[in-house]
């Protein structure tokens, strides 16, 4: 049911008639804004506030369902939904820019500040924020060289997360640092939006001629975005705690992933998966061989992503699966993500 977002906050006026959760998703129409989406429809019985710019990308749930509100319209401009927002009594932020300097800034810095005035601080039980893990160190500190080195989507995350740790609703704030993102499906079919990093599998495999020659030290987190989904509900569904992580501060903060991989071990997988021979030999990418290839293969690099190269390993200690909640994981090896991206063993990925 799509109504305004003053007919919504209407809809819980009578502070005498009892009123289930209220969840209000930002970026619903995006690959982990609708995978939550589809999660606590099915899962929970909330009323579900779905902020996005386009209704006609939302397939995962019939946006004329009672429990579903569409707000349309940009994050940055959020006053024509206030009262809606007014209304929640959960907030799922996932809504995010980068590309633009100046657009990554009013999405990702101010657009929150915004939204963290709009919400009802007597209703408001918790905030379910997005960032990302690469702002992160080993211990989830903030990096120094986010802010140093990284780009404007990198910058801008790291510069939210420091003021969400001074804001007034910091006690109640969840900020959530997704790995690397699987989702959707490598062909069609599949409702969900396909993640950059699944469309990405095909140029990935188009290189496999060269990169099973290739080793390197390193290693990386991935979590697939149903994974994230089943995370994000279980925090938006149970009772909001003060911060039990040790070792931080008022925000909680829960890296997303699975266990680490090693990039060796991913292109044996690929290899496997892909029926093709993976030597058991190879060539160790040193600084300098790798800088050739960079210059060889005509590749753009910037700031950060040299300090990414000098960095190597992008682990976090703890990691949060599903798992850590008592769930269950869609996709807790790379085989699992493989198989539900629908890669082919043989043949083109057109």
């Amino acid at each position: 049911m799509s109504t305004t977002a003053t007919e919504a906050g209407r809809a819980i006026a009578d502070p005498g008639v009892p009123s289930r959760a209220r969840i209000l998703i930002t970026g619903a129409s995006g690959c982990v804004g609708q995978y939550i989406t589809e999660t606590l429809y099915r899962n929970s019985d909330a009323d579900l506030l779905l902020l996005l710019r386009d209704p006609s990308k939302l397939k995962v749930v019939d946006p004329n369902d009672p429990r579903i509100t569409l707000l349309v319209g940009d994050l940055r401009e959020l006053d024509p939904h206030a009262d809606a927002i007014a209304s929640a009594t959960r907030v799922i932020h996932t809504a995010t820019a980068w590309g633009d300097p100046e657009r990554a800034r009013q999405v990702n810095v101010v657009a929150v500040k915004r939204l963290l005035e709009l919400v009802n601080p007597a209703r408001l039980e918790q905030v379910i924020y997005f960032s990302t893990a690469s702002i992160l160190d080993r211990q989830l500190k903030l990096l120094p060289e986010a802010m140093a080195y990284g780009t404007e989507y990198i910058q801008t995350k790291a510069q939210c997360l420091e003021q969400l740790e001074g804001h007034p609703l910091a006690e109640r704030i969840v900020a959530v640092f997704p790995t690397l993102v699987f989702g959707g499906r490598v062909t069609s079919g599949d409702p969900h939006p396909t993640s950059y990093l699944t469309a990405g599998l095909k140029e990935a495999i188009g290189w496999l001629w060269l990169a099973r020659w290739l080793r390197t030290d390193a290693s990386f987190h991935f979590i697939h975005a149903a994974d994230i989904a089943t995370v994000c509900a279980h925090l938006a569904t149970h009772p909001h705690e003060p911060n039990p992580e040790p070792g931080q501060g008022v925000v909680r903060r829960l890296v997303l992933g699975q266990a680490p991989i090693q990039i060796n071990d991913t292109v044996r997988i690929l290899c496997r998966w892909r029926r093709c021979w993976w030597p058991s030999i190879g060539v160790d990418l040193q600084g300098w061989l790798i800088e050739a290839l960079i210059r060889l293969l005509r590749i753009e690099v910037n700031a950060w992503d040299r300090f990414s190269i000098r960095q190597r390993h992008f682990v976090h200690e703890p990691v949060s699966p599903p798992e850590r909640f008592g769930r269950v994981s869609l996709a807790p090896t790379l085989e699992a993500v493989l198989e539900t991206a629908a890669v082919p063993h043989r043949g083109r990925m057109d």
